[in-house]
């Protein structure tokens, strides 16, 4: 059992290079106020269910890492409870790392990351696959998505984290930029009749 949430992070030799680097202090008030959080609070729920983008690390039983990628619209992944993501798993290239990972060893972490906001989250914590179960698999389904799920994954947090948004480059969604450019061209549009309208509408010279 991990005395602090961030044990699940910082290992004894985490900590040591963290106090041989100068960092062990600030951390060490971080777990003196109670650490990460354990719980899925409102605005991490908010954060998540408006993603498009995940990344799923697991680990083998030789502790060799993979990370896979899973994506859908805004909603894909849901927030079930204060404890518990769950997200349709689509069917791709089945390979099934990913499960046989979680098979042998269900530790997984999730990273989320939002390039228009530049921020970023980190989630630890506990992946299983659920198979044949249509009642779940048709509520963790996003309405009209044009994919096959194949089964489910349901992740139950241990703790999580969120950096500050240094080096993160900002980039926006194309169907964002889309939408403000028709909106700008909407604009211009209306500005180019009213000026017409100005025009013939003005006195002519005589």
């Amino acid at each position: 059992m991990n005395a602090s949430t961030s044990d699940v992070a910082f290992t004894p030799t985490v900590k040591a290079i963290q106090s041989r680097k100068g960092s062990r202090d600030s951390y060490a008030r971080v777990e003196q106020r109670g650490g990460w959080r354990a719980t899925i609070t409102p605005d991490l729920a908010a954060f998540i269910e408006v993603q498009t983008s995940v990344f799923l690390a697991t680990a083998n039983a030789e502790g060799q890492p993979y990370i896979q990628h899973r994506g859908g619209p805004a909603g894909f992944l849901k927030v079930l409870d204060e404890h518990t993501i769950g997200f349709a798993d689509f069917s791709g290239n089945r390979q099934f790392i990913t499960q046989g990972n979680l098979q042998d060893n269900d530790q997984a972490f999730l990273f989320l990351i939002d390039y228009m906001l530049r921020q970023r989250i980190k989630i630890w914590g506990t992946a299983r696959v659920v198979e044949n179960d249509p009642e779940l698999t048709a509520k963790l389904m996003p309405a009209g998505y044009k994919a096959r799920p194949e089964q489910a994954i349901l992740f139950t947090v241990t703790a999580w984290d969120a950096n500050c948004p240094q080096h993160i480059p900002q980039r926006f969604e194309a169907a964002d930029v889309a939408a403000a450019l028709a909106e700008r061209d909407g604009r211009i549009a209306g500005l180019e009749q009213e000026i017409a309208r100005l025009r013939n509408s003005a006195p002519s010279e005589t």
